[in-house]
């Protein structure tokens, strides 16, 4: 037998350092790539979350989170078609982070939550019904 260790299954065959440079730069290209579609969508799209219709400011929009309808992260439109801004909370809600729920698995329309929501669906009657008011 020679000298040479054999890999471990499963593993990458490379060494420390060269692990954590690979991750390094993939972390550093995705939040490129994370940051390009986002200040697109955000000068497309209202600073409104489209599931719960929460505004943000300035001061705030770093709470806005920019959501792939299609769930793919390489699908970006430069039209924004498939991007809705959604609060931390709502988007945290879509990828099925609330485990209580154990709903995760399921289509967005079988769970309740309204698929393609607009903010702004009603916003024509909220403003009649506010001039009929004064």
């Amino acid at each position: 037998m020679g000298s040479e260790e054999k890999p471990k299954p499963g593993g990458t065959g490379l060494s420390r350092d060269e692990l954590d440079q690979f991750v390094a730069k993939a972390r550093r290209l995705n939040a490129e790539r994370m940051q390009g579609y986002r200040e697109q969508s955000l000068k497309i799209h209202p600073w409104v979350c489209a599931r719960c219709g929460r505004h943000f400011t300035l001061k705030t929009v770093s709470q806005l989170t920019v959501h792939h309808k299609d769930h793919n992260h390489n699908n970006n439109p430069p039209d924004g078609s498939n991007w809705e801004n959604l609060c931390v909370y709502c988007h945290d809600h879509e990828h099925g982070r609330d485990l209580g729920e154990g709903q995760s698995d399921r289509e967005p329309e079988e769970r309740g939550v309204p698929v393609g929501n607009s903010p702004f669906a009603r916003l024509g009657e909220m403003l009649k019904d506010r001039e009929k008011k004064k």
